[in-house]
């Protein structure tokens, strides 16, 4: 952490002149902040130890003269029941699930005490959770985590995390679940043009049999009303056998065909960018993020070995020992510079990470939406030319209602009467 003194503005060098009490020492800063140690009970302040005696400052519990204090900024609060998200928009910075370094507030604070900020690493360790490289505080340690489309069940908030067998095991990502959503859309999809396609071999198959039905000349030579109303009920199979035909040549172009063709060969293809890209980032996030804590493990070893030089110092005192303080205090300083290197690119890794699985998510959510009311339109136009069949044969069968409801047997015998007569009696084949 980088101190603060009581002062706008520290002295770089001593302005009292008189000796320290027995036990204490004055030491700098790399940044020309001048601190006390006592050597003897390890209390360390920034003001100057006067003589008389007094209560200690604070306990030392660690050196730490590195400017730079690791924080981890957390905004989502808890896990959601089907994965973690960011509320990053398109176009704007990650803000949220950030491991972030950065130089805190000044306060007065002994540059060997226990900062807030490890007590915070402290605490953030008993309660965190790292999905996918990206650390999220576990359910129950915050505020609700904040959907970015509330009540929208959006693919956007539900599928950051790894589905697992119940072993723990990792299937697949999230985002493939979401690619495997959009691949069995195209096989359903494939599969309801192969019933419609079936659909119309039947009616082809039935117009055929109807209109071979129609020619037959059985009853033939059934006479007056009840012969005409036969002969309208066999014309009536022709014209069905027509509209039936009709109706397979409508299903065939505007119901299998669009089912077909929509979405052609380069879908899978386009799917398989969307994989690589997103696959691309999440090792990026991952690369990013080992670096991160190597760059950490190395700031803790040279803080560390600052720690060890400095009770040297105590020990015993020598211009190669002060040498090698002002070296780990270097080494230190160079290893806090390379965790915020670190940590700004993995900021950045992360931003772009949260950016494109939100916009592709949902971009992935408008084709399956898409999908959806493509089939339903297509299926509406199967119902409604279904239903214009049946009103097609609804007409052709109400000629034939009506000649059979004007069938009239005593007319039938007036006319068959009328005309034999004459005694011409016509032989009737009794072979059936």
């Amino acid at each position: 952490m980088k101190p603060a003194p009581e002062s706008s503005a520290a002295p770089t060098e001593e302005t009292d002149s008189r000796p320290l009490p027995p036990g204490w020492s004055s030491y700098i800063t790399p940044e020309g902040l001048r601190y006390y140690v006592n050597s003897s009970s390890k209390e360390t302040t920034w003001r100057r130890p006067s003589s008389s005696a007094e209560a200690p400052q604070r306990p030392l519990a660690r050196q730490n003269s590195s400017p730079y204090v690791q924080t981890f900024r957390c905004g989502l609060s808890s896990l959601q029941a089907n994965g973690c998200h960011s509320s990053t928009k398109k176009g704007q910075p990650a803000e949220v699930a950030n491991v972030s370094l950065r130089k805190p507030a000044m306060h007065k604070q002994p540059p060997g005490s226990v900062s807030p900020a490890k007590r915070q690493i402290k605490e953030v360790k008993e309660t965190k959770i790292t999905i996918n490289c990206v650390t999220f505080p576990l359910p129950g340690e915050g505020p609700e985590q904040q959907l970015l489309k509330p009540d929208e069940w959006s693919y956007c908030d539900y599928f950051w995390t790894d589905r697992k067998d119940p072993q723990g095991t990792t299937l697949v990502t999230g985002f493939e679940v979401l690619l495997q959503k959009q691949l069995k859309g195209k096989q359903l999809q494939k599969e309801m043009a192969e019933f419609i396609h079936e659909r119309i071999k039947i009616e082809e198959e039935y117009a055929k049999n109807l209109s071979k039905l129609s020619l037959s000349p059985l009853a033939a030579q059934e006479e007056g009303t009840l012969g005409e109303a036969w002969t309208q009920l066999k014309k009536s199979l022709h014209d069905e056998a027509e509209v039936h035909l009709k109706f397979s040549n409508k299903l065939h172009t505007e119901v299998e065909k669009p089912l077909l063709t929509f979405r052609g060969d380069n879908f899978k293809k386009d799917l398989k960018k969307y994989d690589h890209h997103i696959a691309d980032l999440r090792k990026q996030l991952a690369s990013r993020y080992a670096s991160v804590e190597k760059a950490r493990k190395a700031l803790a070893d040279r803080q560390k070995d600052l720690e060890v030089k400095t009770q040297q110092l105590e020990i015993k005192l020598s211009n190669k020992t002060e040498e090698d303080i002002k070296k780990a205090r270097r080494k230190s300083t160079q290893a806090g510079d390379d965790l915020m290197r670190c940590v700004d690119l993995y900021n950045q890794t992360q931003s772009k990470w949260f950016e494109e699985m939100v916009t592709t998510s949902m971009e992935l959510e408008k084709l399956e939406v898409e999908r959806i009311e493509w089939i339903q339109q297509h299926l509406r136009q199967y119902t409604t030319l279904r239903h214009e069949t049946d009103m097609f044969n609804q007409s052709m069968v109400e000629p034939v209602d009506q000649l059979l409801q004007n069938v009239d047997p005593a007319k039938d015998r007036e006319l068959w009467v009328k005309e034999n007569k004459t005694g011409d009696v016509r032989p009737v084949d009794m072979d059936i």
